[in-house]
């Protein structure tokens, strides 16, 4: 696909993208508010790699796309959240522990105890992503609640 018509299917693509986005994200809260939940915020676990500029510089290797294509998603997540008027809270991984710690007054080894403790109910998979995840959600959550 030549770069100009490649720069034109992303658009589209990112458009379809952020209308699943956000009609998934807004059944998820409506279940949550069915529920008697409130929902104030979204965590978004960033990634820690540094993202292409341009279309041109993620085409040139194979990791940079990975990479793209990481905040490709992320940023659609985060458009589904301000549309549905939700505080968007983004961590980076690298920075997860350490900021969970910090900001929820524990140690990174009781936060770390605590994210597997929470995963217990749930059964396998519950990998360190779901954990950080699950952190950044944490976080958003306080924040949010600020």
């Amino acid at each position: 696909m030549k770069r100009a018509d490649a720069a034109k299917f992303i658009a589209l693509c990112t458009r379809a993208t952020n209308a699943t986005a956000t009609t998934s994200l807004r059944i998820v809260v409506k279940d949550l508010l069915d529920r008697g939940q409130v929902v104030v915020a979204c965590g978004n676990l960033l990634g820690s790699g540094r993202s292409p500029a341009t279309l041109a510089a993620a085409l040139t290797s194979h990791p940079m796309l990975h990479t793209a294509e990481g905040e490709f998603f992320r940023e659609a997540i985060n458009v589904a959240s301000r549309h549905l008027g939700l505080k968007v809270s983004g961590i980076v991984e690298r920075q997860a522990l350490e900021l969970g710690s910090a900001v929820l007054g524990i140690s990174p080894e009781r936060l770390q105890q605590t994210l597997k403790e929470l995963g217990r109910p749930l059964g396998p998979p519950w990998r360190q992503d779901e954990k950080l995840a699950t952190l950044a959600a944490w976080l958003a959550l306080a924040e949010g609640r600020k």
